[in-house]
């Protein structure tokens, strides 16, 4: 039994092998073995900012510089879970992780000195609380 196709359904069959064939030799269609350029390192500084009474703090603003610079590097707000994340730099270095909120007059902002070595997490948890911020 032969298949009847019309004279441009045999065109089509005709011209998709050759489509595929032309777009490969031009790089259309990238090649299965094609390496993708290699992700670059970083370090990452996934925190959570706590309440007073325990429970996670929305809307916080967060600030995180270099502890041997004054100005903050980045500038991040807590998400709807109280939680922050940024990517610093690989290697060896001291981070200052601030809540950038208002304070009684001689108190000082809630913040914490997070030591990176090399391209690792470090979590943190932020306390907004009289006893101050701590290392979770």
């Amino acid at each position: 039994m032969r298949l009847a196709l019309p004279k441009h359904g045999r065109r089509l069959l005709l011209a998709a092998p050759a489509a595929l064939l032309i777009s490969l030799c031009l790089g259309v269609i990238a090649p299965a073995q094609q390496a993708k350029p290699p992700a670059k390192d970083y370090a990452l500084i996934y925190g959570t900012v706590w309440s007073a009474n325990d429970t996670p703090a929305a809307g916080v603003p967060v600030t995180i510089r270099r502890a041997d610079s004054k100005k903050p590097s980045w500038e991040l707000v807590s998400d709807r879970r109280g939680e922050f994340a940024q990517r610093v730099p690989p290697g060896k270095q001291d981070y200052i992780v601030q809540a950038n909120i208002k304070v009684p007059k001689g108190q000082t902002k809630p913040e914490l000195t997070v030591h990176i070595e090399d391209n690792e997490r470090q979590d943190i948890g932020l306390h907004l609380t009289a006893t101050g911020p701590s290392l979770k």
